[in-house]
């Protein structure tokens, strides 16, 4: 008996299939290509960029990144995304992506997020598990329920993630003492 197996994938863009668990520390690894390639645009001439991760959703689905290249005179978040798919031929595979936000958007996208938690805390918890708050920010849908604690789920692209309110704090904390360095 002969058998022939036959694995086809594509990459695009700025996400990829993956096939091990995610954290922070991969996240790092892999989010210095994605900003070399599709953010700083390098050429033949060397540059220096830092690349920190903030913090790590405990789903392991989502990692925030700051990253800041003084020569290109560019800073930003980087959300990582981590997910489980099938495709269009029924096959499961693992992915992961990165969503760029620079300094001035990503500062309005956490702030954004921490002031409807904050004005809509009532209505959350009023509605144990059952009252939701949604809307969309750039290309990313944000829905915000609480259910013994804050979750916030960022859909992307094909990745949902959820990010924990204590994660979602940390980078939001850890994202503003960079920008102030």
């Amino acid at each position: 008996m002969i058998s022939v197996s036959y694995c086809s994938g594509q990459v695009s863009g700025d996400y990829s299939i993956f096939s091990k668990e995610y954290s922070k520390e991969i996240a790092l690894f892999d989010a210095k290509e994605f900003l070399f390639r599709e953010v700083l645009k390098t050429s033949d001439k060397p540059l220096k960029f830092e690349v920190d991760p903030l913090a790590a959703a405990s789903s392991g689905e989502l990692t925030t990144l700051s990253y800041k290249c003084e020569e290109r005179e560019k800073e930003g978040l980087v959300l990582g995304f981590y997910g489980t798919y099938w495709n269009e031929h029924g096959v499961i595979h693992t992915g992961f992506g990165f969503k760029h936000l620079d300094r001035e958007k990503a500062t309005e996208f956490l702030d954004k997020i921490q002031q409807i938690i904050d004005s809509e805390q009532k209505y959350l918890h009023d509605g144990t598990g059952t009252n939701n708050i949604v809307f969309t920010y750039d290309d990313i849908d944000i829905l915000i329920t609480y259910d013994v604690v804050t979750k916030i789920r960022l859909f992307w692209k094909n990745f949902d993630s959820t990010w924990e309110r204590t994660a979602f704090e940390r980078s939001h904390r850890r994202f503003e003492r960079k920008k102030t360095k």
